[in-house]
């Protein structure tokens, strides 16, 4: 999702506690995660200094700079600045693999990555040289960095039913190994869910799984439309779900897990104040709550800084923020194996941290 006006000043990192270092080394997966936006001044840098005739700075501390909004239309150029760098299918692997390395960086060990691939086809690249081109890089990912990835194809909603098609397309037909489920992106306020109804059947037959966003800056009818119209499996933000106490009930009792991505929440102003965040609410629910960064360099944010944000929220101890980082795998569309082993690394971490 884009950021307000601003949003760069808005977000922050909490002090120093007892409780980073721990979640430094925790072991973790991420389910909400976008790939152009997870784009690094660092990954920005090298893309910019691959293309001499951007007005991209190839400086990462000259970025730091560029990534500070003025306004929301400043935002906007400055976005699609960054997506006009990924050019070729060398820029779609770099972009995938360096996301991948700073992924490691956070002990992150299995990230669902959402990918927007019309917005790569429509600007020429070739459509196999671009599923190639992730998918070499997931492939070197896990060999050399142990980080394990997979895709999520979404919708750019704003970009209407053309881009549905084009991406159920991308997704059916051309489906590269790594590819697990189907979403919807963008603007929720104008953009409503049922319309994409035969593009998730599409997909879902393939075998897909459906990971709508929903409920992020409109109310739990979306949320209610996503599971109705598009059968999502799990909900990206579902933020206004508290605000409709049957529909908290319903995802709670059917063990339907909310990515939720707090600082992002309070970027989009989708939250006034990350102190009245409903998190607190969904895990009073019982709802299976995962916690994800969304586009963090453009929110200022990584997903440790997210775990120590929850910690402070759910006044959660090292035990605590173990078990929400199993949240996420179980919530994952990983493999039975796969899940068992990550799980076992956060209980081994947790116990030796814990004797130390």
């Amino acid at each position: 999702m884009i950021p307000s006006p601003g949003a760069a000043h808005r977000t922050r990192r909490y002090p120093m506690t007892d409780l980073h270092p721990f979640i430094a080394g925790l072991p973790k997966a991420e389910l909400h995660v976008h790939h152009v936006g997870s784009a690094s001044p660092r990954i920005v840098a090298e893309l910019a200094a691959n293309h001499p005739d951007s007005k991209v700075p190839t400086d990462p501390e000259a970025l730091a700079d560029y990534f500070t909004f003025t306004d929301f239309a400043h935002f906007v150029e400055v976005y699609l600045s960054v997506v006009d760098l990924v050019r070729t299918p060398d820029d779609v692997r770099l972009l995938t693999f360096e996301v991948a390395r700073d992924m490691a960086r956070q002990n992150i060990r299995y990230a669902e990555l959402t990918i927007t691939p019309f917005s790569s086809t429509r600007r020429g690249i070739e459509e196999k040289a671009f599923m190639a081109a992730i998918e070499d890089a997931r492939k070197a990912a896990e060999s050399e960095l142990g980080v394990v990835l997979r895709w999520c194809f979404d919708i750019p909603g704003e970009a209407g039913l053309e881009a549905a098609e084009e991406t159920a397309r991308l997704a059916v037909d051309l489906r590269p190994e790594g590819l697990v489920s189907f979403g919807l992106g963008g603007p929720e306020i104008g953009v409503p869910r049922p319309q994409f109804k035969p593009y998730f059947d599409r997909a879902i037959a393939a075998g897909l799984h459906s990971v709508p966003h929903a409920g992020e800056t409109t109310g739990p009818q979306t949320v209610w439309d996503a599971l109705n119209d598009l059968r999502a499996e799990r909900i990206g933000h579902g933020t206004s779900s508290p605000r409709d106490a049957r529909l908290l009930a319903h995802l709670a009792e059917r063990r339907i897990p909310l990515e939720v991505c707090p600082t992002s929440n309070i970027a989009t102003r989708a939250v006034v104040d990350l102190d009245e965040h409903p998190v607190k609410e969904m895990v009073a629910a019982g709802v299976l709550v995962t916690i994800n960064s969304d586009d963090p360099p453009m929110f200022g944010t990584d997903l440790n800084n997210e775990y120590a944000v929850a910690a402070r929220l759910l006044g959660l101890d090292e035990r605590g923020l173990a078990d929400l980082a199993k949240n996420a795998v179980e919530a994952s569309f990983l493999d039975a194996a796969g899940k068992s082993r990550i799980a076992a690394e956060i209980d081994e971490y947790t116990a030796a941290w814990l004797a130390r």
